[in-house]
């Protein structure tokens, strides 16, 4: 465990480095530090009290770090999209090509010019944990509420760096700056004493099963279409709990009220046809950002977000929107009131029970002088769960340090695709990109999330042939990560189109008994292991995630994987491939 550790300030152009363990006093500032030990490891604080505005430049906590060469690191992605694994020390994390960076680099942490990049220069976002042996050396930040933690591993030297994520921060009262845990033991142990300090409160929502119309219609929905997959589980009376309306009931992204003629009797009467059938109703929401087409981007500009030049804020380009969309301006009082008015219609009039809020992230894009992202993101989210009560919240696309314990259900991955991999973006090092691959990398990242800081989406799954290039292999090796991994199982199939086969691979899915004691070993490169447990039943799946045969090793034996294939086996060495 790392005791020793300093602190390096940059504020006003100068350059200080402050006692460790007691306060220091400048003639513009005091700085508190406070070091305790605790449950498995020390909790670091730090509180900067300043006598006149200052204005921070940086601000990092250095501690001396080794880095075996068989170790694993984890790094964090920004958000939710963000692709999330472990590195081994001498790993990088792609950064993204001048082709994509146009049109996507306002997704991720690409324009931070602070992070580190290059072979054995790591980063990660709010937490992260260096695995050795069987347990691990965890670092977390308790209050992303001040300003986003990036702990930065240079494993060449031997530093992991802990650094406030600011932009010239404007400080002119006491601001309790960065306050982190360091943390050793087995995994388990150590999620569990995270959560525990920073209170995260119990979950009361519960684990979903359900439907959503992306990723088979896409923005093409209409009434029709909706009524047409209802009836098809209707008719089947397949036991899922929500069904979800995704993007395209409204006319344009942003003008939430304005609903497409192709649901000609509005959206109250489609959550009632839901609940008619014995489901719970989703719909989907991009609160705080707007498309060209939108009402508010033609009339309300004074509603998009200004960078310090002036100059209107974009959130990102998506072909489905028509191009550029924007970011709103979450402290406008006016936008404030619309994106309240517009959840409180869609709960309390049209009567939904979940609202999938997505594209979270626009709302932190161009911090003001007084704020960091972390601050705005965190009140943005205090905002939205404050709105919808004791009603369900689905976080996507969202820095996940301001989701815990904001929401009910968060994505942790980035969209699934079509195919197993977009080549072309993952090329380009896109982190955010659809991907099959990329989500399920995230999925098995972040698993330890699900069930603490919210229930964990991992996204849909496949079983259908048609609009589908994944193979039967990919789609259960995906179905399989997702059943076992996360808290909301979605798929976004027409079932009335399913052979028998696939209906008994669905009901399977669906009613397979609850994972328990959960272990997720990456074994080799690409190559997973996760032990659970089911009832009294003990079980391990081993997953290849290569595009080619892998050979494992289980009970003396050797067995080959075929690429991306998945393999469940009994504790008796009765084995199912899937």
């Amino acid at each position: 465990m790392p005791t020793p550790f300093s602190i390096n300030l940059q504020y006003d152009g100068k350059s200080v480095q402050p006692n460790t363990g007691k306060m220091t006093f400048y003639d513009e500032f005091y700085i508190d530090v406070n070091v305790e030990d605790i449950a498995l490891g020390q909790r670091i604080r730090m509180t900067l009290h300043p006598k006149q505005t200052i204005q921070l430049q940086q601000l990092e906590i250095e501690l001396p770090m080794t880095y075996g060469a068989g170790e694993k690191i984890f790094c964090n992605g920004y958000q939710s999209w963000t692709e999330s694994k472990e590195y081994t020390p001498q790993g990088q994390i792609p950064n993204l090509k001048w082709p994509a960076k146009n049109k996507w680099k306002y997704q991720g942490d690409y324009q931070n010019k602070n992070i580190q990049r290059g072979p054995g220069q790591l980063h990660s976002w709010t937490y992260t944990y260096i695995r050795r042996n069987k347990k691990l050396a965890f670092f977390g930040s308790l209050n992303e509420h001040t300003g986003f933690t990036i702990f930065q591993h240079e494993c060449n030297r031997g530093w992991l760096k802990v650094q406030l994520d600011l932009d010239e921060l404007k400080l002119e009262h006491s601001y309790p700056a960065i306050d982190i845990v360091i943390l050793e033991g087995k995994e388990t142990a150590v999620f569990d004493q995270y959560f525990q300090l920073m209170n995260v409160p119990e979950l009361k929502a519960p684990p979903l099963t359900g439907w959503t119309s992306w990723y088979h219609y896409f923005t093409n929905i209409s009434e029709d279409i909706i009524l047409k997959n209802l009836a098809a589980f209707a008719e089947k009376e397949t036991p899922i709990d929500l069904f979800q309306i995704d993007d395209g009931y409204q006319q344009a992204v942003g003008d939430w009220m304005k609903i497409k003629p192709s649901f000609p009797n509005g959206m109250a009467h489609m959550a009632h046809q839901i609940k008619s059938k014995g489901y719970k109703a989703g719909i989907w929401l991009a609160p705080f950002i707007c498309t060209t087409e939108s009402d508010i981007f033609k009339n309300k500009q004074n509603w998009i977000l200004k960078d310090s030049a002036g100059q209107l804020v974009k959130a990102g380009y998506n072909k489905n929107w028509g191009g550029w969309y924007y970011a709103l301006d979450f402290y406008n009082k006016e936008v404030k009131d619309y994106i309240s008015g517009v959840c409180i219609t869609i709960f309390e009039k049209w009567n939904f029970d979940l609202i999938k809020l997505d594209f979270l992230y626009a709302a932190c894009l161009a911090p003001p002088p007084t704020k960091t992202r972390g601050q705005i993101m965190c009140e943005a989210m205090d905002f939205l769960r404050n709105i919808a009560g004791d009603k369900w919240l689905l976080a996507c696309g969202v820095p996940l340090g301001a989701a815990f314990g904001r929401v009910d259900y968060c994505r942790i991955g980035g969209d699934v695709h079509m195919n197993w991999e977009d080549k072309w973006l993952a090329w380009n090092g896109l982190r955010e990109r659809t991907s099959t691959l990329a989500s399920i990398h995230a999925t098995l990242g972040r698993w330890q999330l699900n069930g603490r800081a919210f229930h964990n989406d991992p996204d849909v799954f496949i079983l259908r042939e048609d609009k589908n290039k994944l193979s039967q292999t990919q789609q259960n090796t995906l179905l399989l990560v997702n059943r076992l991994l996360g808290n909301l199982l979605f798929t976004s199939d027409y079932v009335g189109d399913y052979s028998t086969e696939q209906w008994c691979e669905f009901e399977e899915a669906f009613l397979v008994g609850k994972a328990k004691d959960i272990q997720v070993t990456q074994i080799q490169d690409e190559t997973f292991l996760i032990h659970f447990t089911t009832q009294s039943t003990k079980w391990q799946v081993f997953i290849n995630l290569k595009n080619k045969i892998n050979k494992v090793n289980y009970k003396q034996q050797e067995i080959a994987l075929q690429a991306h294939e998945s393999l469940l086996l009994l504790a008796d060495n009765q084995t199912t491939t899937y």
